[in-house]
């Protein structure tokens, strides 16, 4: 390949550190990206690049040994070339944050400093990762232009994206203009899969908290889990779904967080995804129409990763169909507040649900209500679990069966299950823990 001419030198002007080789990853970039835009046909794949780095690196090599200045080492190249491997077909400086472990939340505010969240309270300060507001602009989209399901947009006309990356990871962004300035969070799932063991051990659920879920599964009861945003909602799903056994399990996301189709390979999953429109404005796939799809492929449970619209009717029917033992969650303050959150989505669907009658299907189709709060210092705890037994005119009927502080090592049972749920339950094999 012949040389590029016309560019700035490579060379850093005093040594190799880690900022200089950033510097030379940014000049390396731009080049290989004129000579993808200037060659016919040009592709950014991952084969392509890496020639043309490498082209370029030995051309540095040539260059610095007729000067005779300082080479680059082995290691060095090598993190050299894979900073501009980042740069142009990934997401740059994110790339080490989206590598670094234990990184649970990456929260960026056009060129700030960025703040990295690894739960339970620890966060930490890093470095900015681009120069300008507007450089984090060009970054999200660069990364919608390649979103894995299809070109997203990101502008004025369309100043809100949310989408998953490469990794599996979800990235939601918002423009200036809607925001003050441009700000991006991005939610990685965890490394490994996270058991009913794993939480008790953290102090999630205390003993009796987790035999009365995991008998909740076994019974194959009708859940939802609720709590704030990031206070482990997916995570407590995510590991109670891991007690499933032999069953055909669908679940529905706009963002494939759960990741069973990843952690639990010998799980019969089918991972449904939401899809927004395109640039042109079609090809919308809504939850709600993914729920009522997966009821047609034989599901044995399926599984809402997060309700908050008009899917929640279409959940609610599919739970009152016989699909027993789905599950998903939402967001509320308590679990009683589930109830009212639940009568605002519906009466939000096409069918305008009144109160009354959604009272009447919550009742017939949800068993079981897990809270989950956050202490202070960012522990996460389960401190509800509530049975639905009815409905009484616009209000949904439950019990608190099981309560705790979220400061304290261990919670109470406060009531046994009742009717259907309490059958079920010891069919199941559950006895009572800590009735008081």
């Amino acid at each position: 390949m012949t040389a590029m001419h016309g560019a700035p030198p490579l060379a850093p002007p005093h040594g190799h550190g880690e900022d200089s080789l950033r510097g030379m990853a940014v000049a390396l970039a731009n080049r290989v990206t004129e000579r993808l835009i200037a060659h016919p046909g040009g592709t950014a794949d991952s084969e392509q690049v890496g020639r043309l780095v490498d082209a370029l690196l030995e051309e540095r090599a040539r260059t610095v040994l007729v000067r005779g200045e300082e080479a680059l080492t082995p290691s060095e190249e090598a993190r050299l070339r894979q900073f501009v491997l980042d740069h142009v077909l990934g997401l740059g400086p994110l790339e080490e944050l989206l590598a670094e472990p234990g990184v649970e939340n990456i929260h960026i505010t056009g060129a700030s400093p960025v703040t990295v969240d690894f739960g339970g309270g620890r966060r930490e300060k890093r470095p900015a990762v681009v120069g300008a507001d507007a450089d984090l602009v060009a970054l999200v989209q660069r990364a919608a232009a390649r979103a894995p399901g299809g070109e997203r947009r990101f502008d004025m006309a369309a100043p809100v994206l949310s989408m998953e990356l490469s990794g599996g990871e979800r990235l939601s962004a918002v423009m200036p203009g809607v925001a003050a300035r441009p700000t991006v969070t991005i939610r990685r799932h965890p490394a490994q899969h996270l058991t009913m063991g794993d939480l008790t051990r953290s102090g999630m659920v205390d003993r009796a908290a987790r035999d009365l879920l995991v008998s909740t599964v076994r019974a194959r009861l009708n859940v939802i889990v609720s709590g704030a945003t990031n206070a482990g909602k997916t995570t407590l799903l995510r590991a109670l779904l891991g007690t499933v056994e032999a069953e055909r399990v669908i679940t529905v996301e706009d963002s494939l967080e759960l990741g069973l189709h990843r952690h639990l390979s010998d799980m019969d999953v089918v991972a449904l995804q939401g899809r927004p429109a395109n640039i042109e404005g079609i090809g919308e796939v809504t939850l709600a129409e993914l729920v009522r799809a997966a009821l047609r492929m034989c599901p044995d449970r399926v599984i809402v990763g997060e309700t908050r619209g008009p899917e929640t009717l279409a959940l609610l029917n599919a739970m009152s169909m016989g699909t027993d033992g789905s599950m998903s969650t939402i967001h509320a303050s308590s679990s009683q507040q589930v109830f009212a959150k639940l009568a605002a989505y519906c009466a939000q669907a096409p069918e305008r649900l009144s109160a009354s009658a959604t009272a009447l299907l919550v009742g017939a189709a949800v068993h079981l209500v897990a809270h989950i709060d956050t202490t202070p210092a960012g522990e996460r705890v389960v401190t509800s679990i509530r049975e639905v037994v009815g409905s009484d005119g616009e209000q949904v009927v439950s019990n608190e069966l099981y309560t705790r502080e979220a400061d304290q090592p261990s919670g109470a049972v406060v009531c046994a299950p009742s009717g259907v749920v309490g059958q079920r339950l010891a069919r199941a094999g559950y006895t009572v823990r800590g009735w008081a």
